[in-house]
């Protein structure tokens, strides 16, 4: 029975030895198979895809804001020109010293046509607050107008002018700057009659712009074409008591300012930039406060005006950036649509046919400031 006993526990520790060795060697060749499985090109996982070559670096709207500066430039000289024209003709200054104001109380001997030139000289500072990814700018305005008119009828008076101009534009947070020389052609005229003046005025303009843009490696440069083209209309009542005088004025404006496409050149990753154009279309309300004095034969005259403004219509335009294959369109820059002019000017009438003057004026938008001064001289035969 012992003997018995010993062999059989023997046996049962041979057993549990063999499974033991069994199961390692199950164990060892299944790690020897899922090894051979992953390195064997038909059983491995699908490989992850590489990862795409980096796109070119898509234009950003800051790298034009040169030219979204440069098309308000535009269109502000054109405004800026079209007022002063109106202003030739509705100015209580003008107004006081015209044959007949009455608009018919004279003969019609005493109305033959009478002449005028003026000359003046301006300069115009303009900041741009940032706005959206516009980060703002700096404006920086000199020019000089050239202008001759005639009373052709009673109380009917027509004027032509030339205004040349030089802008320089800084976006120092953009790295960026341009100028604009500008040349605009000026028409206007107006009718007395009675208290009330009708005046209007048609601009045409254009000019060559010249930018640059600091890449970081480089200076990428271009030079392209712009113009502006407005009209304005705006009736006056000029009522006077003694050395004084009230002049209550509306008006209508509409500018719109254009940029040809251009292709940057130097630096790096150059632009390709397409055309532009905005409009805008506005009334102004407001009046003009004056006096004259009569000093050693001589007239001086002061007057202040005021007016809201309403830019009831701004189409901003767009424009469209190519870098390679990669597009973008980026959208324009504007003002505020409600908004305050101011000015004042001084006359002084050296005899009656020459006279000197300074005029300050000043427009106050929420995103830009403009101011402007102007010295001129008159001289009438």
């Amino acid at each position: 029975m012992r003997c018995t006993s010993q062999h059989s526990g023997t046996r049962q520790v041979i057993g549990l030895d063999r499974v033991r060795g069994i199961a390692a060697s199950i164990t060892v060749a299944l790690v020897l198979v899922l090894t051979m499985a992953a390195a064997t090109p038909g059983f491995a996982q699908t490989p992850t895809p590489a990862a795409s070559p980096t796109p070119s670096p898509t234009p950003v709207p800051t790298s034009i804001t040169y030219d979204r500066s440069v098309g308000n430039s535009a269109l502000d000289l054109g405004s800026n020109f079209l007022e002063r024209l109106g202003n030739q003709a509705s100015n209580g200054i003008n107004r006081t010293f015209r044959t007949n104001p009455g608009g018919g109380g004279a003969s019609a001997s005493t109305e033959d046509p009478r002449y005028r030139t003026w000359f003046e000289g301006y300069g115009i500072s303009v900041r741009t607050d940032p706005q959206g990814d516009f980060v703002g700018d700096r404006r920086k305005t000199v020019g000089g107008v050239a202008g001759f008119g005639a009373r052709v009828a009673p109380g009917v008076n027509l004027g032509f002018s030339v205004d040349q101009s030089h802008t320089d534009v800084d976006v120092p947070l953009a790295l960026q700057s341009a100028t604009l020389d500008l040349t605009q052609i000026g028409f206007n005229g107006s009718v007395d009659k009675g208290p009330w003046t009708w005046a209007f005025a048609v601009v045409h303009g254009f000019g060559k712009v010249r930018s640059s843009r600091d890449t970081g490696l480089g200076l990428a440069t271009a030079g392209y074409h712009a113009a502006v083209d407005g009209a304005l209309t705006e009736i006056s009542y000029y009522w006077t008591k003694d050395q004084m005088r009230i002049v209550p004025k509306g008006a209508l404006e509409y500018v719109r300012a254009t940029s040809a496409a251009f292709q940057e050149t130097g630096g790096l990753d150059p632009l390709n930039v397409g055309s532009t154009a905005l409009s805008r279309a506005r009334i102004m309300i407001g009046a003009e406060i004056g006096r004259y004095f009569i000093i050693d034969q001589k007239i001086l005259d002061l007057s202040a005006y005021g007016k809201f403004v309403d830019n009831f219509h701004q189409d901003l335009g767009s424009v469209q950036v190519s870098l390679g294959a990669q597009n973008i369109v980026v959208p324009g820059i504007g003002e505020s649509r409600y908004g305050m002019d101011a000015g004042a000017s001084a006359s002084l009438s050296l005899t009656n046919v020459a006279r000197l003057y300074v005029n300050y004026d000043g427009k106050f938008r929420n995103e830009l400031t403009s101011h402007q001064g102007t010295v001129g001289f008159e001289y009438k035969w």
